[in-house]
């Protein structure tokens, strides 16, 4: 069994490439097999071979996607000889391995690889997490088996090595020995929690593997895929809701694609972005939801990723290079997973064109920024495989001798939860502000005089209607979006409006949505579950009603 590495738990976004002499403090030589050639491991696991391919524990990143194509080829077509049954507690425990010989056997093809062994993990488990999501067999098999997969050279800061399915369909990730072991005993609560709301933002899994070669075991996850390719993204930030050391490295910076964080999304987009209020609700109320499922789990160090694909600046890239940007004019085709994109996790009429119409919108949830350009916004839950163990304490318990605890990103589940909400709620997404009406501002006396020849200005008038529009969508969103609608997400309560009382310690969406109003919010969620009300709205965004 191979030792883990290091896994900081960073996100996507950290590239690859051939190490400089400015890596050296991260860089580890290991003798080759021979004794004269040597590997370069410049983050984890990963490394860069003599001839330049990028390694894995010293198995090539070809002889990686191989064996994977090979072993999901096998376990897939195995498993569809088994009847269709109801998940039992077994399942999640059950390991499926086959070996294959490079000569080929009577269950296995021939191959021109070195001979490994494919392990399937709770293989009826996640057929049935497939099916949930709308993917069949055959659709899985044709994304990932049917043409070669496409190493990202964007990869993870922990070290990670990110493959991308040909029709942008599936990420697939390795994975370190403690995060496939957590997400084998998260395995029976993530499927109570999928069977009660499908549509979430926290990754969807796939599948859970492993490839044994040359001694090493290399675990992978198949998993949805956030950031269709075929979509420019403009800016990409890793959140956490925390300041300490949060912002991009130099080296980060000079990449084409960098990811940026906390404190470089505050300097960046200091007002925010704005949505719609029914959105905003939504949205809200999605990461509300999903970080009480974490925090359930212990889960703390995870982060949401926002891409921004700018659509008024795409447009006027698009006009610059006279049509021959491809890749932002090409539509992405429709994802076969069904919630797998943005809009669709956290609205469930979004598919169908319910609240908002998404012909045009790729799969984004529709945002615009302060100089009022329309945006689409790639969002997701990552890095979850991350429990609040003795050694994540130890290290909170350091960091906070020296900094303000409160602001580092180690901390207990529970704290972390309250504080990532708050800052995604608060500071990242806002509803978009509106004025009120001058008829409301006359009668309350807050209004300033109308100066001769304004009355009848065209624009006043448009102004005045889109106010009363924005009114009346607020207040049915607040009253109605509880009726029926666990698809449309309730507002998200202002603190004062808030009960202390204890949910059931039940995840489903409807002892989630019902809210009652007395005491003050900003208080811990409580592994026994507590209702989490500490998302409250922007002061300035809500106009009272007069």
């Amino acid at each position: 069994m191979a030792s883990a590495g290091p896994e900081p738990g960073g996100s996507s976004g950290v590239s690859s490439g051939t190490p400089g002499t400015a890596t050296l403090k991260k860089t580890l030589e290991l003798p080759g097999a021979s004794g004269h050639s040597s590997q370069t491991i410049k983050k984890g696991h990963r490394g860069v071979d003599s001839t330049g391919e990028t390694t894995y524990k010293k198995t090539t990143s070809s002889a990686l996607k191989g064996a994977i194509q090979l072993g999901i080829t096998h376990t897939v077509g195995s498993l569809s000889t088994k009847p269709e049954r109801d998940v039992l507690m077994q399942d999640f425990y059950v390991v499926e391995s086959i070996f294959f010989p490079g000569e080929g056997s009577n269950l296995t093809p021939a191959h021109h690889y070195n001979d490994f062994r494919f392990k399937t993990y709770a293989p009826v488990a996640f057929r049935y997490f497939r099916e949930l999501f709308g993917i069949r067999p055959d659709d899985y098999l044709c994304s990932l088996c049917s043409e070669p997969l496409i190493e990202l050279s964007n990869s993870g800061a922990s070290g990670s090595i990110f493959y991308v399915s040909s029709d942008d369909e599936f990420i697939i990730k390795t994975v370190q020995h403690k995060e496939a072991e957590f997400l084998q005993k998260l395995l029976p609560g993530y499927y109570m929690n999928l069977n009660q709301n499908p549509r979430t933002l926290l990754p969807k899994f796939y599948g859970l593997y492993c490839v044994q070669a040359g001694g090493k075991n290399i675990r992978i996850v198949v998993m949805n895929n956030l950031l269709p390719r075929s979509v420019r993204m403009h800016q990409k930030y890793d959140l956490k809701g925390s300041t300490y050391k949060r912002r991009a490295s130099q080296k980060e910076r000079e990449k084409v694609f960098p990811t940026y964080k906390d404190l470089d999304f505050m300097q960046d987009i200091a007002d925010g972005l704005f949505l719609d209020a029914d959105m905003y609700s939504a949205l809200c109320k999605t990461l509300q939801r999903d970080c009480l499922v974490l925090q359930s789990f212990k889960i703390m160090d995870y982060s949401l990723l926002v891409a921004v694909h700018n659509l008024d600046l795409a447009q006027r890239e698009r006009a610059v290079a006279d049509g021959a940007a491809v890749a932002d004019t090409r539509r992405p085709a429709p994802q076969k997973a069904l919630y797998s994109t943005a809009m669709e996790a956290i609205q469930g009429e979004a598919r169908r064109g319910g609240t908002i119409e998404t012909d045009d919108q790729m799969g984004g949830i529709p945002a615009r920024n302060a100089k009022g350009e329309r945006l689409l916004l790639y969002v997701g839950i990552i890095d979850v495989l991350q429990s609040y163990r003795f050694i994540k304490k130890l290290e909170h318990s350091w960091k906070a001798l020296v900094h303000d605890g409160d602001t580092v990103s180690v901390h207990r589940p529970s704290f972390y939860a309250e504080r990532f909400q708050r800052f995604m709620c608060n500071v990242v997404f806002k509803k978009i502000p509106f004025k009120s009406s001058p008829s409301k501002k006359s009668r309350s006396g807050a209004g300033p005089p109308r100066r001769p020849g304004q009355g009848g200005a065209p624009s006043q008038v448009q102004g005045l209607c889109e106010a009363k529009a924005q009114f009346t969508m607020e207040a049915e969103v607040e009253q109605g979006s509880q009726l029926g609608r666990p698809d449309l997400l309730p507002h998200t309560p202002l603190a004062e409006e808030i009960n202390s009382d204890s949910a059931a310690t039940t995840l489903s969406t409807s002892s989630l949505g019902s809210r009652s109003h007395d005491s003050p919010a900003n208080r811990s969620i409580g592994v026994e579950v507590h209702k989490s009300a500490f998302l409250q709205d922007p002061p300035h965004q809500d106009v009272p009603l007069s």
